[in-house]
């Protein structure tokens, strides 16, 4: 019943050339940011996109520049990395024709499931908090410590600003649940872990297509990315937490349910590779 513990899932995942790849291209993220803020210089004051007014203040402090790193990691590099981590695990296994010989181990189906679930969440987060990391090290050594200075003017004290910056963070992880639960079921129904990876991205992708249509009026609201990037509440003085809160229950609930017919369908599966 222990031949699969957590522990052992972790190293191996550790060992994987596509964990140190996406650990990598993360962590290495920050730096080719200050490099293209160096080197291209600020967005001029007439640009008036989130993009834009986030890139103008980035070089404003450490916390600035790493709230400007995680707003552009959001947007698709979490988003991949999440999928990744979630879409490949049980695919993966399948593909290399192991999957079969872990549950002959015996490893109960439920645990099996339970341990890679978990071990992948555990690699997200980790990537996140790397993201964080590198972006406030290198932002502060270039930009200094100073308060956070805000969109709509004004500032914070750069402590509180960086409980701003945990609660981005941990925000963004939640809001990331829905695609890697959504990856995962896909990596429980399929032997192809890019179809996994890849299927969790595009329907990210075309939920954010959606979003853009007016047309659709309040039924975005149950897009999973329509609250993607609620976390800029928190780049106000008072912090704005509403359509955050509406953005982690959304995106809970469709977790939930996705995860309830990724345990639903591999305890019901023929496995044969």
């Amino acid at each position: 019943m222990r031949s699969l513990t957590l522990r052992t899932e972790f190293v191996r995942q550790a060992g994987r050339r596509r964990t140190q790849l996406t650990l990598g291209l993360l962590g290495l993220l920050p730096v080719l940011l200050m490099a293209a803020l160096e080197l291209g210089g600020r967005p001029s004051d007439s640009a008036a996109d989130q993009f834009a007014q986030l890139a103008r203040l980035a070089t404003s402090s450490g916390t600035d520049f790493a709230f400007f790193a995680l707003f552009v990691a959001s947007g698709f590099l979490l988003v991949v990395a999440v999928a990744l981590f979630c879409g490949d695990t049980v695919a993966s296994e399948a593909s290399w024709g192991s999957l079969r010989y872990l549950l002959a181990a015996p490893v109960p189906r439920a645990r099996l499931l339970g341990v890679k679930l978990v071990a992948a969440l555990v690699w997200s987060v980790a990537t996140a908090a790397l993201l964080l990391t590198v972006a406030l090290v290198v932002g502060t050594a270039r930009y200094g410590w100073h308060p956070l200075s805000l969109p709509a003017g004004g500032q914070l004290p750069a402590g509180v600003g960086l409980v701003r910056l945990l609660g981005v963070v941990a925000y963004v992880l939640v809001s990331l649940l829905s695609i890697g639960a959504l990856a995962f079921l896909l990596s429980v129904c399929t032997d192809a872990p890019l179809g996994a990876v890849g299927g969790a991205v595009l329907i990210t992708i075309l939920s954010n297509i959606l979003d853009q249509i007016s047309a659709l009026g309040d039924l975005r609201a149950g897009l999973p990315t329509h609250y993607s990037v609620a976390f800029l509440g928190l780049l106000s003085e008072t912090a704005q937490t509403g359509s955050m809160v509406r953005g982690a229950f959304v995106s809970i609930a469709y977790a939930a349910v996705l995860l309830a017919l990724a345990w639903w369908r591999f305890l019901r599966k023929d496995v044969t590779s």
